[in-house]
């Protein structure tokens, strides 16, 4: 069976960015299982699975605007320390739940001085070409329950 549109899909990836370095990995561990079709990952990697089969292995370098969009930068801003009240200690690369523009989101603290604070609300790989190594474990039909739901169910989901 091949890789469409409402079929339960299983693979194995390695990702790394321009440089080579390994961002993320499925080696060792489950494989990522998910709804083709349904957004369940990125829209550039979506599209290279259109067609594959299982035992199938590919390497696809997705566009930054096909895997976390471009680094958007009225979504770095800089706040007073004061906005951070009852957190005593502030350090680069933690993480909070905001108000942003588009509803609740997570901030990156990029850096920090003596008065501001900068955050960041774009997706931390925002900008960034990413590139998968993706071998084809298992392509199935979508039951008509995972179809409705928009993600599948049972061993390897993570929902």
């Amino acid at each position: 069976m091949q890789v469409a549109d409402n079929t339960a899909v299983s693979i194995h990836y390695t990702l790394t960015n321009d440089e080579g370095e390994v961002l993320d990995s499925s080696i060792g561990d489950e494989a990522l299982v998910f709804l083709q079709g349904s957004g369940n990952i990125i829209s550039g990697l979506e599209k290279a699975m259109v067609g594959k089969v299982a035992g199938e292995k590919f390497n696809v370098r997705i566009a930054a605007e096909e895997a976390y969009g471009e680094l958007m930068e009225d979504m770095i801003q800089v706040i007073s320390r004061d906005m951070f009240e009852g957190v005593d200690d502030i350090e680069v690369g933690m993480q909070f739940h905001a108000d942003v523009s588009f509803g609740t989101g997570v901030v990156t603290v990029v850096s920090i001085d003596e008065e501001n604070v900068t955050i960041d609300g774009n997706h931390p790989l925002a900008g960034v070409a990413l590139t998968f190594d993706v071998e084809v474990i298992d392509v199935r039909a979508a039951t008509e329950e995972e179809a409705t739901h928009g993600h599948i169910h049972g061993a390897g989901c993570h929902h």
